[in-house]
């Protein structure tokens, strides 16, 4: 072969090097660098983070049967204070997650929970139901500004073979953290601590102390991510090629043990740096309000084909699935209440006899007028946070499954089998009626659902590009939390309307998220 052809041919295998995108190299980095220490380390902050976050709606379930005499709350305010957190988070998901594709995850990942955690200490420190219902609502504010980049940040330290296994596994941390937070409430409402300063100016009740302690997870998730480097893919989108080297080359050697020297690929992005270098005049003039109308127009791929199909049916699956799996996850505390009451006093009857039984004693108190002018708290029995626990452990068993089984049978095969388990576990509450079959069944619809929940972020993780990923999975993220808005609302209306209207209807919900499914992309874009 003379000279000529050898040098063309090799011309020409530059070329299709240099023709992979900087996404793709950066994959070919992360799989180099392989799974050790550095993604344990990401997980282990992960974890912390997701209890923080997941303590923002899940405290106020624990919360309010101790609280409701020292805040004199009544049921529409109890009802508000469960919602308001999901306000907060309606109305800063969209900005926060526009803002953390443009200006990095690292900084709301440690302010965000930072803000959670200064959210928390003064709802501690609340005298008044105001003051606690404000600072609720601003925890709703950060969490939804601190939670995506939760996901999108795993996610982009994985190379493809591994990432959804990695984000399904981290998507298990709800429910340890279910686990987790029942078993301290229980440990923590089973005292009775009262402390009185500034000559009784504060007044600081078990409930109190109780928010201090949980406020401690979110100050250790913004501490542990300080510790962390910015993902090397935002840092790409921003032509920050050196950074994003350095940070690949630090995780080679940590996770490898060996010197920086056998990092594998040592001049990426060389020839891209080369024309930042040559276009470093234009970008110099570029100015805060430059790079966020530059965001916008990096914005309109989301709203037009092809992405714009995906969106639709993921926002509507996650809608329709998070208004049942909040409704029944943050009910399950009070029906499995109404159960052990009715499961003494009504032999042979199913779950809606005893339900059915429990709202026509309420309309029956209503029209009663006992004058009684003394409160008298009824905090949650042993029972609640045992049967809480057990519920946190089953929703943590179908992850490591779906984990064997994504890269098998793929992303929505799992969703497909995962709608008609919850469809047939919604229609089988209607007649449960034992304890064992109702924790059983609720244990099934909400572990079931949460990871459909799951599956529809890493769904999500691969079909939105990273310039717009964490956007992606707000709007997802805040059309599931209206769903949950809504679903909570309709919830005790249907009850009492009848008890086979509402579960019969969320069984319906759920053949039509299993239906959407069939229109889900079988394989990554």
């Amino acid at each position: 072969m003379s000279e000529v052809n050898l040098a063309a041919l090799a011309e020409s295998g530059q070329d299709r090097i240099e023709a992979k995108s900087p996404m793709q190299e950066i994959d070919l980095a992360l799989k180099a660098c392989t799974f050790g220490r550095f993604q344990v380390q990401i997980l282990g902050t992960a974890l912390i983070a997701i209890v923080a976050s997941v303590l923002v709606s899940n405290s106020t379930a624990y919360l309010l049967p101790n609280a409701e005499c020292d805040l004199d709350m009544n049921l529409v305010q109890k009802g508000m204070l469960n919602a308001v957190p999901y306000t907060g988070m309606m109305f800063s998901s969209l900005i926060a997650g526009f803002l953390t594709d443009q200006f990095g995850r690292k900084l709301f990942l440690v302010g965000g929970y930072f803000g959670i955690f200064f959210c928390t200490l003064i709802a501690g420190s609340s005298q008044t139901y105001e003051v606690l219902l404000t600072a609720k609502f601003f925890e709703g504010i950060f969490f939804a500004s601190s939670f995506s980049p939760t996901v999108t940040y795993t996610s982009e330290f994985c190379h493809k073979e591994i990432r959804d296994r990695v984000v399904l596994c981290q998507s298990s941390f709800s429910g340890f953290s279910q686990v987790v937070i029942a078993g301290l409430s229980w440990a923590i409402f089973t005292n009775e601590w009262t402390a009185s300063l500034f000559g009784g100016f504060i007044v600081l009740h078990t409930w109190n102390f109780y928010l201090y302690l949980m406020s401690l997870w979110s100050l250790t998730a913004s501490v542990l991510y300080t510790l962390l480097p910015e993902s090397p893919k935002f840092l790409i989108t921003q032509q920050r090629y050196d950074e994003a080297r350095d940070i690949l080359i630090r995780i080679y050697v940590r996770n490898t043990g060996k010197p920086a020297d056998t990092f594998p690929y040592p001049n990426l992005w060389k020839s891209a740096k080369q024309r930042v270098i040559d276009e470093a005049p234009e970008l110099k003039n570029e100015s805060l309000s430059h790079q966020l109308i530059a965001g916008l127009y990096n914005v309109k791929p989301m709203f037009s084909m092809p992405l714009v199909l995906p969106l639709t049916v993921i926002s509507s699956m996650g809608f329709l699935t998070m208004a049942v799996y909040n409704v029944f996850r943050l009910w399950y505390p009070q029906l499995s209440t109404v159960v052990e009451h009715y499961s003494r006093t009504t032999s042979n009857g199913d779950l809606c006899t005893m339900l059915d039984a429990y709202t026509e004693g309420l309309r029956n108190r209503t029209l009663l007028d006992t004058g009684a002018n003394v409160c008298v708290p009824h905090p949650s029995g042993a029972e609640t946070y045992i049967n809480s626990m057990i519920v946190g452990t089953v929703c943590f068993l179908p992850y490591p499954i779906t984990g064997i089984l994504v890269n098998k049978v793929g992303k929505k095969a799992l969703l497909l089998v995962a709608g008609v388990i919850c469809v047939c576990a919604t229609f089988g509450l209607r007649w449960a009626s034992s304890k064992v079959a109702v924790v059983a069944l609720f244990s099934v619809e909400i572990s079931v659902s949460q990871t459909i929940i799951s599956l529809l972020q890493a769904t999500t993780v691969d079909v939105f590009p990273t310039m717009i990923r964490t956007l992606a999975i707000s709007i997802v993220m805040l059309i599931g939390r209206i769903g949950t808005l809504v679903g909570n609302i309709l919830f005790p209306i249907l009850l009492d309307v009848g008890c086979v209207v509402p579960f019969f209807g969320f069984g319906g919900l759920m053949i039509c998220v299993t239906i959407c499914g069939l229109f889900l992309p079988s394989k990554k874009q």
